[in-house]
């Protein structure tokens, strides 16, 4: 039974609370509070409110929660698609009550005598009946009233007039705002836990701030559809309801909205012609400074999506015709004109500025659909792709079976490029010496670079004979690339200076796959001599470069080889969490992503996050070879840390130390050391760094072989040093600049090899200093504990009497714990990134923290 009539509405309090009788409930994010409160501040009085909205914005969810928070009688109704035709039906729905059907007037009184002081609610009035509107503005003079409108609509002119200036006169006319980016996302992780932050970004994107369209694709990518596809996994209620929408709009109005879902970006507003006014007056559109962008690109593509097949194919026709010749070679082809297109492409790629560009529109016209593209077409798209980065359309555009010496170089390259050395050998073994010297280049750089994997003795001398026929330096940019990269492979003197002169001489020529091969092989080869800093400055300036051109596979690559150096050396490993778990989020390369894997999980384990540290690495699908060895580091690393030395001396498991790179073959022995010396048993030769009696090789490389000049210096004096623990301290300032996790661990293992607390203290404490400064939390309590041996309990920072955590503290931190970076946290809690940093700091005072990962890390272990 209803509660008795009274002449004042519910009330929302500025807390955002809504009133039912005596009891107080927290408003949800969504409806926003702030438009209850104003429609029942409208209410207070007899009056006419007007909700307002397109489809899915939450207008009925409105309309709810203001019946809901009324204190008196509520009569709720609305009008039906189906019945549209039918007198008074959205009336007679509300009151329960046959009225009359003829006359407003007479209609407009008997509605009054039944609501009197209660609220009457009507749903969906874009399809009520005439009678129905013309009546509200009469029955609004003495009761309250609340409608939800849809926009568009196809309500006449002077009916949507009479209902403003009633609204006008008493009541409201309100228009459903977007939903927050911030709620959107925290939405789409409620219904959609798995879905990574680029995933939560393109939903919260497509969806425009339309609750029913962030519920339905976020509901479908759950069930397992991806976030483009527009598949039968989709909410079909959702498309319903907007191709209904938008069947009120004029025919130009559509065709404008259609036109924006086949382009997928805003475009200015003279694309789109006389519908444009149109979709701005019914808030699908935003116009701004002359540039259109559809409110829910959803919206815009199932109105692209409701067009038959010749519609379609006409507008993507006329849409070729008024934007640049990139996009109108792609038009061109959706409409089926693939020979107009094949001809717009090319010319579009020729006057390119970008590698990026030039790749995706001449393979664009290799893949046309009956067209047969020509040959010196293919070797440009295949050029063209190599250059961005992309081996594996290179391979697609030249036939396997050419004899062509250019085609068969090009292939070559590129399976030299995907890491199969021996295949792009045998690709140009039939590519005759009196080839064109450009051809004999090419040819003898992939042999010479086939050769560097398979025969690094043999590379050198061949890259020698190849000096004395091609010169000094060789004028061909790919073949001077692969000399200097031979001389790099075995440390050659000044091999650093011939990789980069190399780079930039390929650059002026106009070779840019040479200029970042060569980039990219000499951060990884000062990377593997631990010469990480420098390593990361040149990964830097790549990854900008290749930014300008659209290089994105090369871009990632570099990004991630930067990060992943940045975590080797253990500064900012919250910065280095953050960024590469950003970047692993994305779509990248094979090897962009097994780098930066490796940087986040290194992090996070040194960080004390070693259950996300392990989930990461559990769920790389596809490890790369060429990453494969820092992978395993890393995996053994994670599971030294977190107290499982049996995992990470496990010699059934070892790679072949030629596979590895210096600086991770001798990480990888020092790990094995230190995971012999926590499980209590001997390591020997490759797989301890030692032999059995605990004593390393003569030249102190502990089995290593291969490596040009030996193991690096520093690993080198770690390994001597397990046998005269007082050469620690020497071996911890070879780390110094290089490496500051490998410092802290050569001086926890000086103390604790070392039994006298005179010796052994100092280091102790020196370790301890070093690894609370970085904020390494695991290395930080191994020094801790070995303090409390020798009876040294500093009085160290942590948490003070009485500052307990808050729920939201909690919250926030062992979000941070799952790996969770600021905006998806803010995302998942629907608050604020300023506030999600501010929990964590406040945090960190409370726990003694220097980091937001150690804080974390702390957090997670108070709670169990």
């Amino acid at each position: 039974m209803p509660e008795a009539p009274t002449d004042e509405p519910a009330a929302v309090s500025a807390a955002g609370s809504a009133v039912v009788g005596r009891a107080s409930v927290p408003a949800a994010a969504w409806p926003p509070a702030e438009l209850i409160a104003a429609a029942v501040d409208a209410l207070r009085n007899p009056g006419l409110v007007v909700i307002a909205g397109a489809p899915g914005t939450g207008r009925t969810s409105v309309l709810k929660r203001l019946g809901e928070s009324f204190r008196g009688p509520v009569f709720s109704g609305g009008a039906l698609a189906m019945l549209r035709g039918v007198p008074a039906l959205p009336l007679s729905r509300a009151v329960r009550v046959r009225l009359p059907s003829h006359e407003a007037p007479l209609l407009a009184e008997a509605v009054r005598s039944r609501v009197r002081h209660g609220l009457l609610l009507v749903d969906d009035l874009q399809w009520a009946d005439p009678l129905t509107i013309a009546a509200l503005p009469a029955i609004a003079e003495h009761c309250r009233i609340v409608v939800t409108l849809r926009t568009p609509h196809r309500l006449p002119g002077d009916a949507e007039r009479a209902l403003r200036a009633a609204a006008a006169q008493a009541g409201a006319w309100l228009s459903m705002p977007p939903m927050p980016p911030d709620a959107a996302a925290a939405l789409v992780r409620q219904l959609a836990p798995s879905a990574s932050t680029a995933v939560v970004a393109d939903l919260v994107r497509r969806a425009g701030g339309v609750p029913l369209a962030v519920t339905a694709l976020a509901k479908h990518v759950a069930q397992g559809g991806t976030p483009r596809d527009g598949g039968d996994g989709l909410d079909k209620g959702l498309a319903y309801t907007v191709a209904g929408a938008l069947a009120d709009l004029t025919r130009p109005a559509r065709t404008a909205m259609a036109a924006l879902g086949l382009l997928g970006r805003p475009v200015t507003a003279t694309v789109l012609g006389e519908g444009l006014t149109e979709l701005v007056e019914t808030g699908l559109v935003e116009l701004t400074d002359g540039v259109a962008a559809p409110v829910s690109p959803y919206t815009a593509e199932v109105a692209a999506g409701l067009l038959d097949t010749a519609e379609r194919a006409a507008l993507h026709r006329r849409l070729a015709t008024l934007v640049p010749p990139r996009e109108a070679a792609r038009h061109l082809a959706a409409a089926g004109a693939a020979a107009e297109a094949y001809r717009v492409a090319v010319t579009a790629a020729a006057a390119a500025e970008s590698s990026g560009d030039r790749a995706e529109l001449l393979l664009l016209a290799c893949d046309l659909p009956g067209v047969d593209a020509e040959p010196e077409v293919r070797v440009a798209a295949a050029r063209a792709a190599l250059a961005a980065g992309r081996p594996g359309s290179c391979l697609r555009v030249i036939d396997p079976a050419t004899t062509d010496p250019v085609g068969a170089v090009l292939r070559g390259e590129a399976l030299l490029q995907q890491g199969s050395p021996v295949a792009a050998a045998a690709a140009v073994a039939a590519v005759p010496d009196d080839a064109p010297a450009e051809i004999v280049g090419g040819r003898d750089r992939i042999r010479l670079l086939s050769m560097l994997t398979t025969d690094p003795g043999g590379a050198l001398a061949r890259a020698e004979e190849l000096l004395k026929v091609h010169g000094d330096a060789p004028a061909h940019p790919g073949l001077r690339a692969a000399i200097a990269a031979v001389r790099a492979g075995t440390r050659r003197p000044g091999w650093e200076y011939g990789l980069a002169s190399a780079a930039s001489a390929a650059g002026q020529a106009g070779d840019a796959l040479a200029a970042r091969w060569s980039a990219w092989l000499l951060v990884e080869t000062l990377t593997a001599d631990a010469r990480l800093t420098e390593a990361a400055q040149a990964a830097a300036a790549a990854a900008a470069a290749c930014a300008g051109d659209l290089a994105y596979s090369w871009q990632t690559r570099f990004l991630a080889a930067q990060l992943w150096c940045d975590a080797l050396r253990g500064d900012e490993i919250d910065e280095v969490v953050r960024r590469a778990g950003d970047l692993a989020d994305r779509t990248l390369p094979a090897l962009a992503r097994g780098y930066a894997v490796a940087a986040a999980s290194l992090a996070e384990a040194d960080g004390g996050l070693l259950a996300p540290a392990r989930a990461r690495l559990e769920a790389l699908q596809n490890r790369p070879a060429s990453a494969g060895p820092v992978l395993d580091w890393v995996t053994r690393e994670a599971a030294w840390l977190d107290g499982r030395p049996d995992q990470a001396y496990d010699p059934a498991r070892d790679l072949d130390a030629a596979a590895s790179s210096p600086l991770v073959d001798g990480l990888r022995r020092i790990t094995a050391r230190w995971a012999a010396y926590d499980a209590g048993v001997a390591a020997s030769g490759l797989d301890g760094s030692a032999d059995a009696d605990g004593t390393v090789d003569a030249d102190g490389s502990a089995g290593a072989e291969g490596f040009a000049g030996g193991p690096l210096a520093p690993v080198q004096a770690t390994l001597e040093a397990w046998k005269a623990p007082d050469r620690f301290a020497e071996a911890a300032a070879a780390w110094h600049q290089l490496a500051r996790r490998e410092e802290v661990r050569c001086l926890l293992a000086q103390g604790l090899l070392e039994d006298g607390a005179q010796l052994a203290v100092p280091p102790l404490l020196q370790a301890e200093r070093l690894a609370e400064e970085a904020g390494l939390v695991v290395l930080l309590g191994r020094a801790r504990r070995a303090l409390r041996r020798h009876s040294i309990r500093r009085d160290t920072r942590g948490r003070r009497a009485g500052d307990e955590l808050t729920d939201r503290e909690r919250d926030v931190l062992r979000l941070v714990a799952n790996g969770e970076p600021t905006r998806r946290i803010a995302g998942q809690l629907g608050i604020s990134r300023e506030t999600v940093e501010t929990h964590i700091r406040s945090g960190m005072r409370k726990l003694g923290a220097r980091t937001r990962t150690e804080a974390a890390a702390l957090a997670i272990e108070e709670l169990g």
